[in-house]
C-alpha cells in the first residue's frame, strides 16, 4: 500500500523497488538515492538492514570500489595530533554499542498541509538499528583534542557532478560529539554496514535527525570556529523557539534562526495498515514510538479519529534512543469503518502536537496520522 495523502503527481510515480542489498524499498528518486522504508517494515523494533530507508543528497555516490583503500583523516586547529586513521585502527579500539533512530528530518514532509518543497517523503524516511563502532569521543581524545574545541565538522565521500553545488558538509557541537553514544559506526545490526547506508563507516548521533549522521565519513575536523556553509547556514534551519530543544546548538544559532537538531517525540501504526480489513471479533493494533533520548513513557489509540483515546500495552524498553513497541487489543467491534490513530508521550512530558509545527522544510512533522481500517 501506498502512503496516502502525498500530492498531486508524487503518489503516481512512486514504486516498489529491489536494490543491491535492499529489498522492496519505496523509490522517490534514483540519482541520488532516496528509497523509503515501508510502514509494514515497522512492525518490529529494530529495521533489518535490507528495509532501512537511504537518504543523499548528492548524485555522485561513492561505489564499494572507491571505498577499497579507505582511510578516516583527523585533524582541524582544535586537534594536537592530527592522524589519518584506517580499518583496523577503529577495529583495534574498543566497540561501543548503541540502538537508535536515524530519521531523517524532513520525514512525513509529503504528508505536510499545505505542502512544501523537498523529497516528499511519506512515513518511512527512518529506522532503528543497532549500531557498533569506537565513540566519537574516543577518537578525538586518542587525537589530543583541545580545550578550545567549538564543533566537529564531518565529511562524506559523496560529491555533486554538478558543478556549483556545495560538498555536504557537517558539524555537531563538541558537546554531543563528546557523548558516549556519539559512535563513529563500524556494523549495522551485527553486520557491515550496507554501501547505501554509509559503508565503510558512518557517524552515529543518537536522538538527532539523520542529517547530521554522516555516510562514507571520511573526514573529522575538530574547529575553535563554527562552520559556515549552505548546509548549515542555510539548510535544515527552523524560526528560532518553533521546535522543542532540551540541547541547542548554539554556535549555530542566529537571532531569527536555529539548525534542526533533536528529534521531536512521535508514533506510528504499523499493524493493521491503511485500508486492511479485519474481523469484528477484535483484533490487535501495534506501533512504534520514539523520541530524542527522553525515553517513551507513554501511548495513546483513538478509534474514532481522535476523539477518545485508550492506552496502549507498551513493551520493555530497548533503550532510551529506539523505538518501544505498543499494542492494543480493540475487542469486539460493530462493522463498519474506524479512523484509528497513535499518539506518544515521553518521559519528558513532550507529546505530539495536535497541529503541526509549520516551517518551509517541513520538519519534525509529529501530527497523530490517522489511518482507516474496515471492520467487517
Amino acid at each position: 500500500m501506498l502512503p496516502e495523502n502525498l500530492p498531486s503527481g508524487t503518489k503516481q510515480v512512486l514504486r516498489f523497488v529491489n536494490l543491491p542489498e535492499k529489498r522492496r524499498m519505496l523509490e522517490l528518486s534514483m540519482r541520488p538515492p532516496n528509497y523509503e522504508t515501508p510502514v509494514d517494515a515497522f512492525a518490529e523494533a529494530v529495521t533489518p538492514n535490507e528495509r532501512f530507508f537511504v537518504r543523499y543528497h548528492l548524485d555522485g555516490m561513492p561505489t564499494s570500489d572507491d571505498m577499497e583503500g579507505w582511510t578516516l583523516n583527523i585533524c582541524g586547529d582544535a586537534v594536537a595530533r592530527p592522524m589519518r586513521l584506517k580499518m583496523n585502527d577503529l577495529l583495534d579500539m574498543p566497540s561501543a554499542e548503541v540502538l537508535s533512530v536515524c530519521q531523517c528530518a524532513g520525514n512525513r514532509r509529503g504528508l505536510s498541509q499545505p505542502h512544501v518543497l523537498g523529497l516528499q517523503w511519506g512515513e518511512g524516511a527512518m529506522g532503528a538499528a543497532l549500531w557498533r563502532g569506537p565513540s566519537l569521543a574516543q577518537i578525538l581524545q586518542h587525537c589530543g583534542l583541545k580545550p578550545d574545541a567549538l564543533e566537529i565538522w564531518t565529511n562524506g565521500a559523496d560529491r555533486s557532478t554538478i558543478p556549483g553545488v556545495p560538498a555536504y558538509q557537517k558539524s555537531i557541537p563538541v558537546d554531543k560529539a563528546l557523548d558516549t553514544n556519539t559512535i563513529v559506526a563500524i556494523a549495522m545490526n551485527g553486520a557491515p554496514l550496507p554501501l547505501l547506508n554509509g559503508y565503510p563507516a558512518r557517524l552515529v548521533v543518537p536522538g538527532w535527525a539523520g542529517t547530521y549522521w554522516m555516510k562514507h565519513i571520511t573526514r573529522i575536523e575538530a574547529s575553535t570556529k563554527p562552520l559556515a556553509n549552505f548546509w548549515m547556514s542555510d539548510d535544515y534551519r527552523v524560526p528560532n523557539g518553533l521546535l522543542p530543544t532540551a540541547h541547542p546548538f548554539p554556535s549555530q544559532a542566529t537571532k531569527d534562526t536555529s539548525p534542526i537538531t533533536e528529534l521531536a517525540v512521535n508514533s506510528l501504526i504499523a499493524d493493521p495498515l491503511e485500508g486492511h480489513e479485519v474481523d469484528r471479533s477484535g483484533f490487535n493494533i501495534r506501533g512504534i514510538a520514539w523520541d530524542s533520548g527522553a525515553g517513551i513513557n507513554r501511548v495513546e489509540v483513538s478509534l474514532d479519529g481522535g476523539h477518545h483515546w485508550q492506552d496502549c500495552l507498551l513493551d520493555r524498553p530497548l533503550g532510551p534512543y529506539g523505538y518501544r513497541q505498543f499494542s492494543l487489543l480493540t475487542g469486539l467491534l460493530p462493522p463498519g469503518r474506524y479512523r484509528i490513530m497513535s499518539r506518544a508521550t515521553s518521559m519528558s512530558g513532550e507529546t505530539q502536537r495536535a497541529a503541526p509545527m509549520q516551517n518551509a522544510g517541513g520538519y519534525n512533522n509529529n501530527i497523530p496520522r490517522a489511518i482507516t481500517i474496515v471492520v467487517t
